[in-house]
């Protein structure tokens, strides 16, 4: 695994305003989802939510998993859901694709059934991807800071 990365100045500019609490769970979600990938991009937005995305390139199209943070709660998102095996039933939502794990503690996704749900995410991401991806383990900012 790389490194542990620091998080993006353009994100931490809103992240500061969450509650500590949330602060502490993002972080450790995002190392969790990282680890299972070091070579995911992270691609950060600032949208309806504080968002930071993961994708196997450089592309939003070839994400495997996000983690929007709303104002007082966060999920873990799968960008293709619908598409995951959910033996346990964890993916809420009701969407075309997308379907997402609420997350209120480190056990909501510190666990063997979210890491197999991760990882299976990756391989569907990486069976798609149709070209050769350019960056590696980067993070992109597409925040505007207002």
């Amino acid at each position: 695994m790389k490194e542990e990365r620091a998080v993006h100045p353009d994100f931490q500019f809103y992240l500061k305003y969450k509650d500590q609490p949330l602060i502490d769970l993002y972080e450790g979600l995002r190392t969790f989802v990282w680890s299972q990938y070091p070579d995911a991009n992270e691609l950060l937005y600032h949208t309806h939510a504080l968002t930071s995305l993961y994708t196997v390139s450089e592309k939003m199209s070839d994400a495997f998993c996000l983690i929007p943070i709303y104002t007082k709660h966060l999920n873990l998102g799968f960008t293709r859901g619908t598409l995951l095996a959910d033996p346990h039933k964890l993916l809420k939502g009701t969407g075309k694709l997308m379907r997402h794990i609420p997350i209120t503690k480190e056990e909501d996704y510190n666990n063997r059934k979210v890491l197999h749900l991760i990882q299976a995410a990756i391989a569907l991401a990486l069976d798609d991807l149709d070209t050769k991806t350019v960056l590696t383990g980067s993070t992109i900012s597409k925040i505007k800071k207002t």
